[in-house]
């Protein structure tokens, strides 16, 4: 279930595959190059010259080390033989292989789905147009993110595989013998959602839409910024715990993770904001419990075919019925199924801030429906 959850993720809840090749290379200096801006990403820093383009990722979990460094060359021009080390990508990208839903997602909203030739856990990408192109041989399908088609990959001669990295997982496996460069989509790991939202710029810079993805992100950060406004001056912030037990432990989110800083921008409290990272945190029954017990609003997310109820949660692990939210009956959940969420919100922080204000709320936003996170049933 736990390996479920982290494939719809890549996104996730999120996804794990340790970044290869980090090393600890460090940054070089390019003169005559201009720096272009990233106001909120900690983890991404990209120089403009007029031969190529360098992109340098930091290593989320070795700050003072390099995940990886791109260097971004136009295929339509002469390769200048004088370029810094890195993993060279000939732009823009025609046909790459995608492992993560989101990032079908956002290529097909930049109006770049063409550039993407193939796509890894089919299953869990509830996206209709790569579904579709996927059914009439538009898109291979390349199997497993864990264990891919390489021979597919092969034939489709793609020119980039874009995939989640995760801390200690020893590598991508024979994905990386074959010769296509990977780029490493570390943006899950920054520690703000406006943070995340602006690799946005790098995923245009890639695919040949860098006026139209700059443009996206003004709009995306305009409308946060409107509704992280509303809740600044509230009186009653209240309380949030997150997701739900698998086996024998219960993921939440980390203090650092844009989740929290989502709820915290909502204008509540988030229970587990004290807990360092910006990925998912394992914690006991027992922990949460402790923790979390009084808090005011609990919200679930789950795949299943039909909406989780009370006494569904209730068939599912009993002591869930100790928590306050249970009690007064402020649970609020997310089938994603066949709600969008993890397509949508990773690089649309503004339209989960706007449900999570309506949730804690109600009152600021004109008592507006929900788009992610309904209250269940019982």
């Amino acid at each position: 279930m736990i390996k479920k959850i982290l494939s719809a993720n890549i996104v996730t809840l999120v996804l794990l595959l340790s970044a290869c090749g980090g090393g600890s290379r460090t940054s070089s200096h390019i003169d005559g190059a201009d720096t272009i801006h990233f106001e909120y990403a900690s983890n991404i820093k990209v120089l403009k010259n007029k031969d190529f383009t360098q992109v340098e990722l930091r290593n989320p979990w070795d700050t003072l080390k390099t995940l990886q460094t791109y260097i971004l060359v136009n295929k339509n021009k002469p390769v200048t033989n004088n370029l810094p080390k890195g993993t060279v990508l000939k732009t823009p990208l025609r046909r790459s292989v995608v492992y993560s839903s989101v990032h079908c997602a956002l290529l097909d909203e930049l109006d770049a789905i063409e550039s993407i030739s193939g796509v890894c856990d089919l299953e869990y990408i509830n996206h209709n147009r790569i579904k579709e192109l996927c059914d009439n041989g538009h898109i291979a399908d390349c199997g497993s993110s864990m264990n891919p088609d390489i021979e597919k990959i092969i034939d489709l001669n793609a020119d980039a595989v874009l995939l989640s990295p995760f801390e200690n997982s020893g590598g991508y496996g024979r994905i990386e013998s074959i010769g296509i460069p990977i780029i490493e989509c570390a943006d899950y790991m920054e520690t703000s959602p406006l943070g995340r939202a602006e690799w946005i710029k790098f995923y245009g810079m890639l695919i040949g839409k860098e006026k139209e993805a700059d443009s996206l992100f003004n709009k995306i950060e305009e409308q946060y910024q409107t509704l992280k406004a509303k809740t600044q001056n509230v009186k009653y912030r209240p309380t949030v715990i997150s997701e739900l037990k698998y086996s024998s432990a219960w993921y939440v989110p980390g203090g650092q993770s844009t989740m929290a800083r989502l709820i915290n921008d909502a204008g509540a409290n988030y229970i587990f904001s004290y807990t360092k990272g910006s990925g998912s945190i394992p914690l006991s029954f027992e922990t949460v419990l402790d923790k979390g017990q009084k808090a005011d609003f609990w919200l679930i997310k789950y795949n299943q075919k039909t909406d989780k109820t009370y006494s569904e949660l209730e068939n599912d692990y009993s002591p869930y019925k100790n928590f306050d939210a249970w009690k007064n009956k402020r649970i609020f959940g997310c089938n994603t199924s066949y709600v969008n969420y993890y397509e949508e919100t990773p690089f649309h922080p503004e339209s989960l801030l706007r449900d999570l204000i309506i949730v804690f709320h109600p009152e600021l936003m004109n008592n507006e429906t929900t788009k992610y996170f309904t209250p269940i049933g019982n």
